[in-house]
Formats: C-alpha cells, structure tokens, sequence
C-alpha cells in the first residue's frame, strides 16, 4: 500500500479562556464614619486623599493616593485587595486562536510536515496570565494505529524540554514555539527546537504544559494605534516511516489561558 497517498493528519485545537474572580466573604461586623448632615450626603467606594480619574491629551491615570491600609489581605476563607486599583484595568483580558484546525496535509516517509497557528493574549491585571496545553491522547486513527509523540535527536526532549528535532530518521509529532511570552527555552534552543504535548491519557497523569506567560501588562503605549495584544507561533511537526500503517491520523490539543489579578 502506498502511504505517500495515505497517511493524513489533522489537530483540532480548543481554546478555553477562564477570567472569573470568586469572593468569599466571611460575615462580620464593620465600622464607618457617615458622611451626611441635613444638606448633603457623600458616598466613596473608600476614603483617601486624591483618587479618582485624571486624563489628558497623552494619557490616562486611576489612582489611589493616601488610602490607609492599602494592599492584600488574606485568611481562611477570604482574600482582600485594597487599593492600588487592582482590578480596574484598561486592558481587557482575552485570549484567541488564529486557526482551531491544523491540516499536516498528506504525509510522505521522512519529509517531515509542518503546519502553525498563532496564540493571541491581551492582558492588564496585577498579577500574572498564563497558557496552558495538552494534547487528548496521541495522534491517532479510529483503529488505534498512533503516531508517537517525538523524542527529538537525541532522545532528550520530553513535555518540560526542548531539543533539536532535525533528523529525517526521527519520527513523531510535536510542537516549537516563536514570538512574545514563551518558554525561555524556545528562545535560547533555537528554530530547531521541539519538544512533545503531555498527554491527558498517558500514566501517571501529565500536568499541561505552560507556552505563554507574563507578569506584564501586554499593553504598549508607544505603539500607534495602541497594540494591546502579545502574539506567539505554534508549528506542529510530525515524521513518519515506511511502516507507518496508514489512515487518517487525528488528535485534539487543549489550550487553556487563565490570568491573575
């Protein structure tokens, strides 16, 4: 049978973006001096000496200034933000994937095949966001024949690592990484560098793996128009042999962005 017409592949990748805060505020009793007399009433979110909005031409400020015991707090049950505006933000937390499915087109014998998509974050909090993926079991037909996940060169890469994967006598499938916010390894390997997805279905349990994070807002101000969202390239790579049975190979790849405030 001739593989060269017959063995395809094809990644279907999920986005799921998880921006949800939860409060859980334990009951109590609180105290505040009223604000009022028989001509006027004042209601502030808190009490300070200069907050609010301030604006011009070329920028825009929220701020708290003189606010007393500002900072986190936290205890069993509960944890308090105070101050430092942090969850007011102009920069909107979303996260997007420029194509959801990944076509490797029809695969011939030791000519690897590639195929990229981008990863889209916009990110303004306090904390940090993070990107995380993991691929639903291997690639695979529907009777069971797989395409393992790559071992790169040397054998030496795995769901943490990157290696260079550049032999045509090296099979597998797995994934590099270029642009803004990736693993650091990416960028001191090289454009030669692969590493394979943790596997949801493989034992002991995979943790998914982080491709994007920062600590940073993804905002640059000098851009014009202002360019609120950091990029990154993903390129899936897979190399059969001649054995290789053939078929329709196929598998799912989760992405989960979450970011912190």
């Amino acid at each position: 049978m001739d593989n060269k017409t017959k063995i395809k592949s094809l990644i279907f990748l999920i986005a799921l973006c998880l921006s949800s805060i939860i409060y859980n505020l334990s009951s109590g009793v609180s105290y505040a001096v009223p604000m009022d007399s028989a001509r006027f009433k004042i209601e502030s979110a808190n009490v300070e000496i200069a907050g609010g909005n301030k604006s011009s031409s070329s920028y825009k400020l929220a701020d708290t200034v003189g606010q007393l015991a500002a900072g986190q707090y936290s205890s069993t049950g509960y944890v308090v933000k105070a101050g430092f505006q942090y969850l007011h933000s102009i920069v909107p937390f979303s996260f997007s994937i420029a194509n959801i499915m990944i076509d490797l087109g029809t695969l011939v014998p030791n000519i690897p095949s590639e195929a990229s998509t981008t990863l889209s974050v916009s990110f303004g909090g306090a904390g940090q966001y993070q990107v995380t993926a993991i691929e639903e079991g291997p690639l695979k037909t529907q009777s069971g024949n797989v395409i393992s996940d790559t071992v790169c060169d040397g054998n030496d890469c795995d769901e943490t690592n990157v290696a260079v994967w550049n032999l045509p006598s090296i099979y597998g499938f797995g994934y590099k990484m270029s642009g803004e916010d990736i693993p650091a390894a990416f960028v001191t390997c090289g454009s030669l560098c692969y590493r394979r997805f943790p596997d949801r279905t493989a034992l002991p349990v995979e943790a998914p793996a982080v491709v994007m994070s920062s600590q940073d807002v993804t905002v640059d101000l000098t851009s014009k128009p202002k360019d609120i969202i950091h990029a990154s390239t993903i390129t899936f790579k897979t190399n059969v042999s001649s054995i290789q049975p053939a078929g329709s190979y196929e598998t799912v790849v989760n992405f989960v962005a979450t970011p912190s405030f």
